[in-house]
């Protein structure tokens, strides 16, 4: 049986989020508001354009681009879609899905099309009445993956209409409601205002629901407190690492309690020595830690937690608790993503604070036709270079290209994040 999915909603406008169509005033970051429901438990992300015209249409489609190279989370994108390109854009800017909106005329035709050229897993559509599946019925369940039913009060006969799974809004929370509907095998999940909420807790609810028999995509230990080999004084030491760089932000220690709280709610929770209590991880500063992974050393006496952290993790203000240094020797580094961020670093300072004398900054002071002129000059070093049988000269031409497209992609101001997050789409 397939897990139920619970699905925040982000409206677009103008590039930045609104809390909902009707109120465009309050506006917000849209991937700082993505990567809280990243970490707090969402299964999807549903992005709706609200623009009004095609230049706005291009930043919404550019804000929902951040989105899924920045979050782990999946998306789907809907709302201004009148012909096949604007399905092909939001599947570019990396949404699993498009919802195409029941309520439109075109729509009935948009589907055959897309479904044709793009498949029916990334089709969805959106109902706030019944008359589409009537007209439908003959091609719909072919050519859609999921409903997105906007009305719960749909609910009453749609399963007997149509077999499709679906979604269904609920902007109100009832635990014994929701528990009840997702109780159905056609329904895979739930979305609504009550969701969007950042403070409503997500991980919360659906441990409730785990624990009332509903299969829901949450933390499911394969070892419990009773595998782990605690000190004299019932605590495992863990160590935390950001799960993305790997730098580890600080050791504190679990208990029983604190160690099952941190499996229920997602956010890291330790037993303080000091206070002899349990504390959440930023509960006081709001840099809290969510949890990525949980895994128990050889011996079963430590944890290692991969987490994503919110702000810095020491409370000095520090990023890391290990920022002491007692001793350094020099050594050369040899992890590729550190050495690119490395030079990239060197050769961003070079652009911000010159040197005299500096080929980076003689490259910058001509311009981006001489950079992109080295660039190509470089490519073909290569092509010419890996002719020849040893690869010495290959690896010699292919660090000159990396140098200078760095090059470009600071005066470009791209990241090594970015092209990273790109390639982990593809």
């Amino acid at each position: 049986m397939e897990h139920k999915n619970i699905v925040a909603t982000i409206y677009l406008k103008d590039g930045m989020a609104v809390k909902n169509p009707t109120e465009l005033d309050v506006k917000q970051d849209v991937l700082e508001l993505a990567s809280v429901y990243d970490d707090s438990g969402i299964d999807k992300i549903i992005c709706y354009d609200l623009s009004t015209d095609d230049e706005e249409h291009e930043k919404n489609i550019l804000a929902i681009r951040e989105i899924n190279r920045n979050v782990q989370v999946k998306t789907a994108g809907g709302g201004n879609i009148k012909r096949l390109e604007d399905v092909k854009k939001l599947l570019y800017a990396g949404c699993v899905e498009v919802i195409l909106n029941g309520s439109k005329p075109e729509t009935i035709d948009l589907i055959k099309e897309a479904s044709a050229r793009f498949g029916a897993e990334k089709m969805l559509v959106s109902l706030a009445t019944v008359d589409f599946l009537f007209k439908t019925k003959d091609f719909l369940q072919d050519n859609i993956h999921e409903l997105l039913i906007m009305n719960k009060n749909l609910l009453e006969g749609l399963e007997n209409i149509s077999p499709i799974p679906y979604i269904l809004q609920i902007d109100e929370y009832d635990f014994d409601y929701v528990l009840g509907i997702l109780k159905s095998d056609q329904i895979r999940g739930i979305s609504g205002q009550f969701i969007n909420d950042t403070n409503f807790n997500i991980m919360q609810m659906k441990s409730d629901l785990s624990d009332a028999g509903v299969k829901m995509d949450n933390f499911e230990p394969k070892l419990s407190w009773s595998d782990l080999k605690p000190d004299s004084q019932g605590l495992v030491p863990t160590v935390v690492q950001d799960f993305q760089t790997g730098e580890v932000l600080m050791v504190a220690y679990m208990n029983e309690e604190s160690f099952n709280t941190t499996i229920r709610t997602g956010k890291m929770t330790y037993y303080s020595r000091s206070r002899q209590s349990l504390w959440v991880k930023g509960e006081t500063s709001g840099h809290f830690q969510f949890v990525k992974s949980l895994t128990a050393d050889c011996d079963f006496d430590t944890i290692l937690a991969k987490v994503s952290q919110v702000g810095v993790a020491c409370h000095t203000g520090a990023p890391s608790c290990f920022h002491n240094e007692i001793v350094k020797k020099e050594y050369i580094e040899r992890n590729p993503l550190k050495v690119f961020e490395d030079v990239y670093a060197v050769i961003s300072d070079r652009k911000q604070h010159p040197k005299e004398g500096s080929y980076t900054n003689y490259l910058f002071d001509k311009g981006l036709d001489k950079i992109l002129k080295k660039v190509g000059e470089e490519a073909t070093e290569i092509v010419i270079a890996a002719k020849n049988p040893d690869s010495e000269e290959t690896k010699y031409e292919i660090s000159d290209f990396l140098y200078h497209m760095m090059v470009l992609m600071v005066e470009k101001g791209v990241t090594w994040e970015d092209i990273t997050s790109e390639l982990a789409q593809r």
